[in-house]
């Protein structure tokens, strides 16, 4: 049997590693107890200590460090850019130069690291909504949205001087605002050639109706119901001339293209590229694979992808539980319930397998131990199973002070009734 390292910790992790499990054999670097939970090998010991027939890098920042280069390096088969392709999400300002260069289409931006400037460009050229963002990575917590003038201004100060994300944010992307449905597309690349996944949408903001601040995402689902010509057209107006211009500059691109897609009024717009898959992206999109994942993933990074024929079942929709406090201060050792000694009490429910985020085993039980804490996730013929399933699962698990939305996929379920 194959041997695969997923490099990670998060619920993203867990459901590559739960995937990939159907067919070969899984060590995740380092993984967290959920993971161990469920039977899945976790190891301290860093990826380039490792053996294996396939290696998949989950989280960004080990990407944007070079993490695939070395490993590329010890002679690894692995899943994921160079730390050349990573740029497209370690800086903001480069992918939107380089969104340019391709001509794919984008909303209007401009790039600053003087306070001042940035301060008139938003007076004297900008209308709201303003959209404020840290050149580096930020934890997905780096984007503001707002038709406040004075608060984009408080937020351009904090950011440039670096109280906000240190030298992450020193350089800023100032944007216009799109209106309309985001998009997730997450595209599989071997350097040559593409494959689209179904496409996903999640939910960004903290509160029911999309309220609240953003955060790292509080739930999806796949696939998300929007016709197949408009996919065609993204792929062909985006993710082909990415392509294109990877191979100009000579970025041999073998990983994931995650393209955040705005639906507008006058056509598909990029709102940026992540160069991993999402979270809580994943835990939707594995489901539908099934056993297939292994033979897609691999054939990414061997340049293969062409040979390969593989399809999506079902759908999927995915519930995050976050801690109390989430996302600005989450509370962290707070006792979770519902869950068991080895997570059977909501995987009772066919379909159901609860992906762990920040969760910590103390004692025998599970507690809380960060911001978003499960991705409670339900698999099902169709769309409104699914997310009735998932909502059942969550309700039989809980902790003090969980934030948790109660409208993820509803919009869409009801436009499919």
């Amino acid at each position: 049997m194959s041997r695969v390292v997923v490099v990670g910790s998060g619920a993203r992790e867990h459901a590559l590693a739960w995937g990939l499990a159907k067919s070969a054999e899984v060590v995740v670097t380092p993984g967290n107890d959920g993971m161990a939970a469920h039977g899945l090998t976790c190891t301290p010991r860093p990826a380039t200590e490792l053996e294996a027939d396939l290696f998949v890098i989950g989280p960004e920042l080990p990407l944007v460090d070079g993490l695939a280069d070395q490993l590329r390096a010890q002679g690894k088969l692995v899943l994921g850019p160079n730390a050349d392709g990573a740029r497209l999400e370690g800086s903001k300002a480069f992918m939107k130069d380089f969104l340019a260069d391709a001509d794919v289409p984008t909303a209007d931006y401009e790039v600053f690291s003087d306070e001042a400037a940035a301060h008139r460009f938003l007076a004297e050229s900008m209308t709201p909504p303003y959209v404020i963002k840290t050149d580096g990575l930020a934890a997905g917590k780096g984007v503001l949205v707002t038709n406040s003038l004075a608060e984009a201004r408080l937020d351009v100060s904090a950011k440039v001087s670096g109280d906000a994300f240190a030298s992450a944010g020193s350089t800023i992307v100032i944007e216009e605002g799109l209106d309309g449905e985001e998009c997730s597309l997450i595209v599989l690349c071997d350097g040559r050639s593409l494959f689209a996944l179904s496409a996903a949408q999640d939910f960004k903001r903290v509160g029911d109706g999309g309220t609240g601040p953003n955060t790292g995402g509080m739930g999806a689902y796949a696939p998300m119901p929007i016709d197949p010509d408009l996919v065609d057209g993204i792929m062909e107006t985006m993710l082909r001339p990415t392509l294109k211009e990877l191979q100009r500059r000579e970025i041999d691109y073998r990983g994931v293209l995650y393209a955040g897609v705005m639906l507008t009024s006058a056509g598909p717009q990029l709102l940026e590229y992540n160069v991993r898959f999402g979270d809580p992206e994943t835990e939707v999109l594995v489901p539908l694979y099934g056993d297939q994942l292994f033979a897609l993933l691999q054939a990414s990074a061997r340049g293969t992808l062409g040979e390969v024929a593989v399809s999506a079942s079902g759908a999927a929709v995915t519930v995050v539980m976050a801690a109390h406090g989430y996302p600005d201060t989450p509370r962290r050792g707070d006792r979770i319930a519902g869950l068991g000694d080895d997570g059977q009490l909501a995987h009772a429910i066919d379909g159901v397998v609860v992906f762990h985020a920040g969760s910590a085993r103390v004692d025998g039980h599970f507690v809380t131990n960060g911001g978003r804490v499960l991705a409670v996730t339900a698999h099902a013929d169709d769309l409104a199973t699914a997310r009735s399933k998932a909502y059942e699962a969550v309700g039989r698990i809980s902790f003090d002070g969980c934030v948790v939305r109660s409208d993820i996929a509803l919009d869409a379920v009801k436009g499919i009734a």
